[in-house]
């Protein structure tokens, strides 16, 4: 079996598309995906459609990032419009809902409740879309909503001292409860990086396709990326969170 790991999306069906193509799944694969599936291009409530459907057929832990929690208010309660998610992709996101009935609308707030905050496989690697602050580890952090917010996780390991080995005293102590951990959140495009970065024993996914960057998919046994073309190929008349 493999396991795929997939980046921020944003509203790229298309992108999402082109990646799973270049994948060639099997019914034995597995698909993770970081979350932020919504905010930004134009087909954010055809993704949600197309990875329902998705997950009929192959395995799919859904992540759920900071911009699904935003969607799922504003599905349960259309007059909750967060003033931040309308500025970063939200517009866009309603508009993509204009046609779907009630009823459909309520399936995907239905998909959206039942994404996980985080997913901890059977060899210890942690998944969730953006960090956590707790020092013992995820089951002890107090808000939830840090699953999908935080950034001083990959803040962090970036400025580790890449000396200090995982099994010294002075090695981060977030970073010793799991093998691996993979997030999204977090663009490697600003640090002018196009493909996925790792930072200590963090993988970050999301190659900024919200804005000017690719929708990425990780093998996490072998490291090998498969990327889409860049939002801005796919969506030319189109901004995205430009």
């Amino acid at each position: 079996m493999r396991t795929f790991v997939i980046g921020d999306i944003h509203g790229g069906l298309k992108a999402l598309l082109q990646v799973l193509n270049k994948l060639e799944l099997t019914e034995k694969d597995q698909l993770i995906f970081m979350g932020d599936y919504v905010d930004g291009w134009s087909e954010s409530a055809q993704v949600i459609d197309f990875l329902m459907e998705l997950s009929k057929t192959f395995k799919c832990v859904f992540i759920k990032g900071n911009h699904d929690v935003w969607c799922q208010d504003w599905l349960e309660d259309s007059n909750d419009v967060n003033p931040s998610w309308f500025m970063h992709g939200g517009k866009e996101t309603i508009e993509s809902y204009a046609g779907f009935s009630v009823e459909e609308k309520q399936e995907h707030l239905a998909f959206f409740k039942a994404m996980k905050m985080f997913h901890l496989d059977a060899k210890n690697r942690l998944f969730l879309h953006a960090g956590f602050t707790s020092m013992h580890g995820v089951s002890k952090e107090r808000d939830p909503l840090t699953f999908c917010l935080d950034r001083t996780l990959w803040e962090m390991a970036l400025g580790l001292d890449k000396n200090i080995a995982p099994t010294a005293p002075q090695f981060p102590k977030r970073l010793q409860h799991y093998h691996e951990i993979y997030i999204g959140h977090t663009p490697t495009t600003n640090y002018n990086e196009a493909y996925p970065m790792n930072a200590a024993t963090i993988w970050n996914v999301d190659t900024g396709a919200a804005f000017k960057g690719k929708v990425s998919a990780m093998n996490i046994s072998t490291k090998e990326v498969v990327q889409s073309a860049t939002l801005l190929e796919l969506y030319p008349n189109e901004k995205g969170r430009n």
